[in-house]
């Protein structure tokens, strides 16, 4: 059984812990809404959320990135950045070749192949992200 996050504040009087509980709240449907999306990536595409933010850093650079460059704009340690590239470069989504400046860098570019299947998944995720903040009013500001 799921336990809402709000459940943990417990009763409370009217006002009292009302930021806690929206914050709780936000956190909840960002979970869902991040979980969603995961699934849909993965089905549609066989890829995964990192994937997806790994191409975005690269479309977005002609000239690529180096791979501490990529790994600090996607939140992910040095360590952690190697097999995701990996697995995007074996796939041809990527290329990696060593920086002319310095033999020690490695820099990643984004390929055709690449940058055909982002832009497929950037329209899909748009929309998938519009169907899933339907109805939500962008100009209602939240109760206080």
């Amino acid at each position: 059984m799921s336990l809402d996050l709000e459940a943990v504040v417990g009763d409370t009087q009217d006002g009292k812990k009302q930021e806690l509980r929206l914050w709780l709240r936000l956190l909840s449907v960002s979970k869902l809404i991040s979980q969603e999306i995961r699934r849909r990536l993965r089905l549609e595409f066989g890829a995964t959320l990192p994937q997806f933010d790994l191409l975005a850093q690269l479309n977005r650079e002609s000239d690529g990135l180096n791979l501490g460059e990529l790994s600090k704009r996607t939140m992910v340690t040095n360590g952690n950045i190697t097999g995701p590239v990996e697995r995007l470069e074996d796939d041809g989504f990527l290329t990696r070749e060593q920086s002319n400046e310095d033999r020690r860098v490695t820099v990643a570019r984004i390929a055709p192949k690449g940058r055909n299947t982002f832009a497929r998944m950037a329209q899909a995720h748009e929309s998938w992200l519009q169907e899933l903040m339907e109805g939500v009013d962008a100009a209602t500001p939240p109760p206080r």
